[in-house]
């Protein structure tokens, strides 16, 4: 009997198997992943939410592999073919793969070759020469000669035998998990441009010739290669290398012929039935097994790099979503625009959009001093402290307008970035933002949305689908369910670390709140617009449907500032006041005066108010939480400062040294903004000094950084970058190179040096 579930990712997770049942318990109950992981750390022993994503995810796998092991035992059972060896198999089997390559004799298929001839008798055939290697096939064959069966003579019958092995070789579970491994283990994944598809496919230009072991193919160049071969411009094959060097040569059996024959007690010494078999053997591997087999194993690459790329994403977005926040500061938003102009909009500190406008400063109208003139009669009129710039089209020029208005006018203390505006216009164009502004040109919902995004990129990003945020490679190539999955856990996640104020946060972001949906917050808005403000978290009962149980799961992660009770204000979890209030009790204090007293709280001894109930986690949690409530885990706000003069790529050289913003971080380096519409990558072997495995261990999206051009390709539009300053910088006149073919490695890759070998990955650019 196999592993029970709970006992299996207790093993992999290295913990209790108790932790993982009561997590398991949790989970069924319904409580979410971030109530757990804060506020049930007693029953779990503390299990971190990384720990539970990864338990839940295995858990919903495990489950899915018990209901498929449920339907195929019925399914044998059914057809009075289930042996004890069988079902010893079948239970023992621990994942899809292994039942399914059990299951594939007895999975109802469509009538096959084999079927046929088993159907003329042919079975006794079949069987006889695979046991007794001294019969002579076309002898033995004219015994079943049957032209009333379909078995003309000896070619037909030996015919029919043989694709009676052929199905039986390539349904033997156990072969057929060897032959996969080795294939996954030494096969050779090769991609060819299809001819004269040269020019229309050039994107694809580093896999016109490549080779790579089939098993470290990296999750961007496996999905660049599919999406090529998908699209029509690559032939992709896989190949074993002992083939390939035989270039098509009549030679002795590959290793995966011998693995077959093996298993049957199949060789080549010159007995009467040798010959027959070992062609059967090779038939069956080359026209059905690997053909078999290389579907199964590029599916297989599919995933693992479907997987990864989702990995990556979703940290991606984990890192935007938790950048700094501005604060509630007036802030002007400007969306660049050329000939369509410059779209304004003023939000106060609340977000709340109070003015817009659209100028025209650039080509064609270049109305300069007048746009110049409107921001900052806007910001004196509204106080405006920000000014928010959307890194699009445009966007330099009008960096260089917002930083005219600050020299011009200084007594305005001004201070502008540029932000990232992806997914402004999905929001802009949404029911969401209809619904908001419906009175609001949707140029102007995407000014709000760039200008809300500096105050708090969490609360405004929650709007937006995560896949429109564009912080992924190849976003679009992957499964999209599993992705959006993936991306909503991190959403979920970032915006309960974080909490929300329940008196101002827009039913987007409530939605995301542990034990709530898109329903329950719009009644909270709705009850909130009716009733005004909450005055505390007990209140929140009142909201229709809004049930004990909901109001459990959500509580610890909605705030309400300035109420009648400053707990609210924390992420201590009503259900533990009762332990806050005899703390204060013991001390004679009152809970306001406690609050923010370092040095009292941490006189304490927290297992002095431990009980039944609650554990030494979380009152370790509490005390914490009473010295810094509400402390927000995002950094301090910081902005970078693009250099004057270099707006567009003809303006970068060799050499020089730039600060920018992280936009992306792929497996491969990370991309940077550096000003001129088009991102740089400081590929992984130029992100420090020291060797990088994993590129997110030294960057993450938001981060500010100092980089050096190295080289340029204003064909192809792409910049390599470096963060190793000391790096020597490419002549000025050079341009980056294309990838050679790469050539199988035993060993691990050596990072690539600076220069023209690490423009290679620039190939590799975000697929979305």
């Amino acid at each position: 009997m196999i592993t029970s579930i709970t006992q299996r990712i207790a093993q992999e997770l290295s913990v209790h198997p108790n932790q993982v049942q009561a997590a398991v318990d949790l989970l069924d109950e319904g409580a979410t992943v971030p109530f757990i992981s804060r506020y049930r750390k007693e029953a779990t022993g503390s299990l971190d939410d990384t720990q539970m994503r990864n338990l839940e995810e295995r858990l919903r796998y495990l489950r899915e592999l018990e209901d498929r092991r449920s339907a195929i035992l019925k399914s044998v059972t059914d057809q009075g073919k289930l042996t004890p060896e069988l079902e010893k198999d079948l239970l023992g089997a621990d994942s899809k793969v292994r039942l399914e390559d059990l299951y594939l004799p007895y999975k109802p298929k469509r009538r096959t070759k084999a079927m046929i001839a088993r159907e003329a008798g042919l079975e006794p055939l079949a069987e006889a020469l695979l046991v007794n290697f001294m019969l002579v096939p076309e002898e033995a064959a004219l015994a079943y000669v049957d032209a009333g069966k379909g078995v003309a003579d000896v070619k037909a019958a030996l015919e029919g035998a043989r694709h009676i092995l052929m199905e039986k070789f390539s349904e033997d579970a156990e072969l057929i998990g060897r032959l996969r491994e080795h294939l996954w283990d030494n096969a050779i994944l090769k991609s060819a441009v299809v001819e004269g598809k040269e020019t229309e496919g050039a994107k694809f230009r580093d896999y016109f010739d490549s080779r790579e072991p089939l098993k470290r193919v990296p999750s961007h160049r496996a999905l660049a290669q599919l999406r090529g071969s998908n699209e029509g411009f690559l032939f992709r094959t896989l190949v074993l290398e002992e083939d390939e060097q035989a270039q098509g040569r009549t030679g002795p059996p590959n290793r995966c012929e011998q693995m077959i024959a093996r298993r049957f007690n199949i060789a080549d010494q010159g007995r009467p039935a040798d010959k027959w078999l070992n062609e059967t053997v090779r038939w069956s591997w080359r026209v059905k097994i690997f053909l078999h087999l290389d579907l199964e194993l590029i599916n297989r690459l599919r995933e693992t790099a479907e997987t990864e790329a989702i990995h990556v994403f979703a940290r991606n977005l984990h890192d935007l979503l938790l950048a700094a926040p501005a604060g509630p500061r007036t802030t002007i938003g400007l969306d660049p625009g050329l000939r369509s102009g410059v779209k304004i909009a003023v939000v106060d500190t609340t977000g709340k959009l109070v003015d817009f406008a659209t100028i025209y400063p650039h080509e064609p109208k270049r109305e300069w001093d007048k746009s110049v003139a409107v921001i900052a009669a806007l910001a004196t009129k509204h106080h405006a402290e920000l000014i928010s710039i959307g890194n699009g089209t445009a966007s330099r020029e009008t960096d260089k307008l917002a930083t005219e208005v600050i020299k011009r006018f200084p007594e305005l203390k001004l201070q502008k970035l540029v932000v990232s505006e992806a997914g402004a216009s999905v929001y802009s164009a949404s029911e969401l933002a209809a619904r908001e502004f419906p009175d609001v040109d949707v140029t102007i919902r995407g000014a709000v949305s760039i200008a809300r995004r500096l105050q708090d990129p969490l609360a405004e990003l929650v709007k937006i689908d995560p896949k429109a945020i564009g912080v992924g490679q190849y976003q679009h190539d992957v499964n999209q369910y599993e992705l959006a999955r993936g991306l909503d856990a991190v959403v979920e996640d970032c915006v309960n670390k974080v909490g929300v104020d329940v008196n101002t946060a827009s039913a987007p972001l409530l939605a995301r709140i542990s034990g709530l949906n898109a329903t329950l917050a719009g009644n909270i808005v709705s009850y909130r617009d009716e009733h005004g403000a909450f005055l505390n978290r007990t209140a929140l009962k009142k909201v229709p449907r809004l049930g004990d149980k909901t109001f459990e799961q959500a509580a610890g992660f909605l705030r309400i500032m300035n109420g009648n009770n400053p707990l609210d204000a924390s992420a201590v979890h009503p259900e533990a006041y009762p332990l806050v209030e005899s703390i204060v009790a013991r001390l004679n204090v009152s809970i306001k005066s406690l609050i923010g007293d370092s040095t009292t709280l941490r006189r304490l001894t927290p297992t002095e108010f431990t009980n039944d109930k609650f554990g030494l986690p979380t009152v370790k949690d509490i005390l914490a939480e009473l010295e810094k409530p509400g402390r927000d885990p995002r950094p301090e706000f910081r902005t970078a400062a693009f250099r004057d003069g270099v707006e567009e790529l003809k303006d970068l050289q060799p050499g020089m040294i730039l600060e920018g913003v992280v936009t992306n971080v792929a497996n491969f380096g990370a991309f940077v903004d550096i000003g001129v519409h088009q991102d740089g990558l400081v590929h992984i072997s130029a992100l420090a000094e020291k060797f990088v495995k994993d590129p997110h261990t030294i960057v993450k999206a938001g981060d500010v950084v100092r980089v050096k051009v190295v080289e340029i390709d204003p064909v192809r539009r792409r910049i390599a970058l470096t963060m190793r300053l000391s790096d020597e910088a490419a002549p000025a006149a050079s341009t980056i190179r294309s990838e050679p073919a790469r050539k199988p490695q035993a060993k691990r890759e050596s990072p690539p040096q600076v220069g023209g070998a690490m423009a290679a990955a620039l190939a590799k650019l975000r697929g979305g």
